[in-house]
């Protein structure tokens, strides 16, 4: 496979006034604030011939699954199931196929996910809310079950911060001073596979994985890991109420965690939870280092928290 860096690959790309390309439209558009070489690996991987040709034919096989597979369940319980074997397959899995932008993506993710919360609870200290950051490097880390730990993370934090103001009798307020120590421009991952069968698209990958994730795990384990899709509302709620930034929430899609959706779009609601979380990261490393005025929109815009969430075409 090609080593030309996404970032390089959409910068030189010509532009044809008669035939513009709508990728390139949308990595250099500076709407939505995001890391500039995760937009660009996402963007690559998302007009790659994977996602293009793969992906229609994969959808449908793995949505038949997900039902069979839980049909199965009902006979066969919990009996077979493993989260240490399910994610010994999926390192191997991703090392072995899946395209090198996108495995940057997924590992990117937990950073991106710890760093949220750390800032939540950097700026609620006197609520003593722990948290558990998962920062891999490699796809072997994938094995430490770091799938299955990033949704127990969630629902924990959540827990855990909301007893605390409960038995304090607090609520959630922006702190005197914001602190954004934890907050991190770029994260050290390694280089990752490249060989030429690291061919599949991210979303492609996320629709294969799906139906392994549920035959693996417990029904507890998948129905929470795909019931928390919709935490994404939550924490950018924390998120507005600290920074006194209500618009905040307009970044995110995943929402109405209280009426939980389907199993069967997980695989296009995880793609816009990466998409939630990424823009949310951005916008911290933005007021981190002060360009916060270009944001005002989005902040000072209350309203757009109230837009109806995105979903997928059929």
């Amino acid at each position: 496979m090609s080593a030309i860096d996404p970032v390089e690959q959409l910068s030189n790309e010509p532009h044809d006034p008669r035939d513009p390309d709508p990728w390139v439209a949308l990595f250099l558009d500076r709407s939505l604030p995001m890391n500039e070489r995760t937009k660009a690996a996402m963007l690559v991987d998302q007009r790659s011939r994977s996602r293009q040709f793969l992906l229609p034919a994969i959808r449908p096989i793995a949505r038949v699954l997900i039902i069979v597979f839980q049909i199965m369940k009902i006979f066969v319980s919990n009996r077979f199931t493993s989260s240490k074997l399910l994610h010994r397959l999926l390192s191997w899995g991703l090392k072995t196929f899946v395209s090198p932008e996108a495995n940057y993506l997924v590992l990117r993710h937990f950073h991106v996910g710890s760093e949220i919360l750390d800032f939540i609870a950097r700026n609620t200290k006197e609520l003593g809310v722990p948290t558990n950051p998962i920062r891999p490097t490699t796809l072997d880390h994938v094995k430490d079950e770091i799938f299955l730990n990033h949704d127990l993370n969630l629902y924990n934090f959540v827990i855990r911060l909301n007893r605390a103001l409960r038995e304090q009798g607090h609520t959630l307020k922006p702190p005197a001073k914001l602190d954004f120590s934890g907050i991190s421009d770029e994260f050290p991952i390694e280089p990752m596979p490249r060989k030429w069968t690291n061919f599949i698209d991210l979303q492609s990958a996320i629709e294969i994985f799906t139906p392994m994730y549920q035959l693996f795990l417990t029904d507890r384990d998948f129905w929470r890991a795909s019931n928390s899709l919709q935490l994404d509302e939550t924490i950018a709620i924390y998120v507005a109420t600290l920074m006194q930034a209500p618009g905040l929430v307009a970044l995110v899609n995943n929402r109405h965690p209280m009426v939980p959706l389907s199993t069967m779009r997980a695989g296009f609601r995880l793609m816009l939870h990466g998409l939630s979380a990424e823009s949310l990261h951005g916008f911290l490393v933005e007021c981190k280092h002060g360009r916060m005025p270009q944001l005002a929109r989005i902040v000072s815009t209350p309203n757009l928290a109230h837009q109806l969430p995105i979903t997928e075409a059929a």
